[in-house]
């Protein structure tokens, strides 16, 4: 469902109340992906809400930095655990528990690390700031094998671009869900900016496959 849909909404909001608005406005603009993170206040219980409310959400922890909390998201529902780092004992308990992860990771031995160690994918950031696409294509073209995921300076200038340099999918988080847009539940403008993100990947897929 992540190959699929493309985009992995990070929600790293400084409120529950918040947090949970973000996840249930992506959610109902078409994509049933949430990753919390746990720098949001009272995350875990973020993750037990939204995965009780919304059974067909794939709800994951973000910035998991130990196996204790690992178990904790899963305990709560969590169906996938990332980190902004590469923590091996979030690897191996992921791997014993038989839950998705993928780590962050920037250089190539990075990469390579991240991908012998076991995670499903590897999550580049942060992306924007050290090259944007162009750096992720650079990393693409001697690991075909390996699904990226493209996260931080995501945008809706770079977005196309991200895909077509060979992203399996985009983390994005403000320029998703605003925190303006939050502060108001401005939801309608959740919703066009979903779609537009939607919209950008199907139509750098389509260009990937020769469709125009």
């Amino acid at each position: 469902m992540i190959e699929e849909v493309g985009i992995i909404p990070g929600i790293r909001i400084g409120s529950q109340k918040h947090a949970v608005f973000a996840a249930e406005s992506v959610y109902h603009a078409g994509i049933p992906i949430a990753e919390v993170t746990m720098t949001v206040p009272g995350a875990v219980d973020v993750i037990a809400h939204l995965a009780r409310a919304f059974p067909k959400m794939i709800v994951g922890g973000g910035t998991v930095l130990d196996a204790g909390t690992a178990q904790r998201c899963l305990e709560a529902g969590a169906r996938f655990l990332t980190s902004t780092g590469l923590v091996t004992e979030v690897v191996e308990f992921a791997r014993s528990s038989n839950v998705l992860y993928f780590p962050g990771v920037l250089t190539p031995t990075e990469v390579i690390a991240g991908w012998k160690a076991g995670s499903d994918f590897v999550k580049i950031f942060p992306c924007g700031q050290v090259g944007g696409h162009t750096y992720l294509r650079a990393l693409k073209a001697p690991f075909p094998q390996i699904a990226l995921i493209a996260s931080g300076g995501v945008t809706q200038q770079t977005a196309f671009n991200f895909i077509v340099a060979g992203a399996s999918a985009l983390g994005i988080g403000a320029e998703l869900m605003p925190p303006e847009d939050l502060e108001v539940r401005r939801e309608e403008r959740i919703h066009e900016l979903s779609k537009r993100f939607l919209a950008m990947v199907k139509a750098a897929r389509e260009q990937l496959r020769g469709g125009f």
